[in-house]
């Protein structure tokens, strides 16, 4: 009997709570039904909000319960948490001191996947570098199964997934917390502040990285980056590979940048790859995504795959997507920049000046470095500050007029409350061979659902514009 089948097994005629029906979890529940287990919904969305999704599975037995009391009596056998839940949440606390197994459809996933697993974590990057990790294997002839915090939930597909595909899943801090079981092959692209108004420190989401990779056994790799001043640090468990990539210095065994040129180093001898150049994604820190994703994927791959996905390869949405040229102005969608750290390395990517929108949902993120980097990249700063209770705007705004380079006359800020209007209020002052890049350095809870959503509005509006 496979590990699906015996974890199907255990959730038969089992009490099951799935909390949130979300990407991840409405495969989940129809996959618990098919096992014969008692399955209850919980979700903050009222009924009416459901809507079909309600009917559909109340009809064929499942339970729920809704609205903004959706944690009072939370019980069960077992609890699927939804994916961005802290594992520490009280309600959860509760459950767990009374018997319930609080899991999540990732954990399990890991558990029974037949085929190996290359997982990545990390503050920056680490969607591009899944994405990458998953075309470059794909290029040489795999089956790849894209996962976890990135596309599809991949649970349900186990039965379809064979000992000699690849399954490549991004993992967030909030998916790691509780993590008992570790990948074949694990990435940490880099460690900086982030998600600080969830994690009740920095030292919590630091710990809960390290999870990626403290239960490899030995033959597996891990993956750090030597410039990270956190992660470098990490270490692996006996046995395991360690490969490092760096943009600044040679590396013993892995890949780095020297003179433009990208190189594999193994026991300090060192071969190309390619020239850095050839990498068609704009950015320094994709450059250090595709040594990242070199190291995932070394062994199993030639360098001619990697060169080939380097030259096709477009980049991923919401991720410097160049949306629009309109009157010789470039509109790029950056939603994806829920951090100071990200937006930096997006503005990096530019060889000019740019017209910067940036503000959303306070994540308790320090901005105190980030206004520097503003001075330095960006001519006029619009910030959106749509929500009264949210500082993001206001802290990005005193840290640039903080900075020791900053003009008055070389960089304007202005203050819109309204997203459509900032974007418009961008393109009015843009003129031909202008940049405007949305970037916010911050979540998008303020007004959006997700990073998608803004990112779609935000092409929305740059198709409406007019000439």
């Amino acid at each position: 009997m496979s590990a699906f089948d015996r974890f199907l097994e255990t959730m038969s005629g089992k009490n099951v709570t799935v909390i949130g029906i979300g990407v991840s979890n409405t495969p989940l529940i129809s996959l618990l039904l098919e096992a014969g287990a008692h399955v209850t919904v919980h979700d903050r969305k009222s009924i009416e909000d459901l809507g079909e999704i309600y009917g559909g599975l109340h009809d064929i037995g499942v339970e729920f319960c809704v609205g903004n009391e959706y944690l009072q009596n939370l019980s069960g056998d077992y609890i699927f948490r939804t994916p961005g839940m802290h594992p520490n949440q009280p309600a959860l606390v509760r459950a767990r001191e009374q018997g319930s197994i609080i899991t999540s459809e990732m954990e399990v996933f890991m558990q029974v996947c037949p085929c190996p697993i290359l997982a990545i974590t990390g503050s920056d990057g680490k969607t591009t570098t899944t994405t990458l990790t998953c075309e470059i294997l794909k290029q040489a002839g795999y089956t790849c199964h894209l996962g976890g915090n990135i596309g599809h939930p991949l649970l349900a597909d186990v039965p379809d997934i064979t000992p000699n595909d690849i399954a490549v899943v991004e993992l967030s801090s909030f998916q790691l917390m509780d993590m008992t079981c570790s990948p074949a092959a694990a990435l940490v692209t880099n460690v900086t502040p982030n998600h600080l108004d969830v994690h009740k420190d920095m030292e919590e989401y630091v710990q809960a990285k390290t999870n990626i990779f403290v239960n490899q056994k030995p033959g597996a790799k891990l993956v750090l980056n030597a410039d990270d001043p956190v992660s470098r640090d990490f270490r692996p468990a006996e046995g395991v590979e360690l490969l490092q990539f760096s943009m600044v210095q040679p590396v013993q065994n892995g890949v780095y940048l020297q003179d433009g040129v990208i190189w594999y180093a193994e026991d300090g001898n060192r071969r190309k790859i390619m020239d850095a150049s050839e990498i068609r994604i704009p950015g320094a820190h994709n450059i250090a995504n595709y040594m990242a994703a070199i190291c995932m994927t070394h062994g199993k791959v030639s360098f001619a795959d990697v060169c080939e996905v380097a030259h096709n390869f477009g980049g991923v949405e919401h991720r410097l997507e160049l949306v629009r040229t309109l009157n010789g102005v470039r509109y790029y969608n950056d939603s994806i920049a829920s951090s100071p750290t990200r937006t930096a390395a997006g503005l990096r990517a530019f060889d000019q000046k740019v017209i910067l929108l940036a503000g959303g949902h306070d994540k308790k993120i320090p901005y105190d470095s980030f206004g520097p980097v503003v001075c330095d990249h960006v001519k006029r700063l619009i910030l959106i500050d749509a929500n009264p209770e949210d500082t993001t705007a206001p802290a990005i705004k005193a840290s640039v007029l903080a900075a020791e380079n900053y003009h008055p006359d070389e960089l304007v800020i202005d203050t819109y409350d309204d997203f459509e209007k900032a974007v418009r209020g961008a393109a009015a002052v843009a003129e031909d061979g202008d940049i405007v890049l949305m970037s916010p350095a911050s979540a998008s809870f303020d007004i959006f659902k997700n990073f998608m959503e803004r990112g779609n509005r935000f092409k929305d509006i740059v198709h409406s514009l007019s000439c």
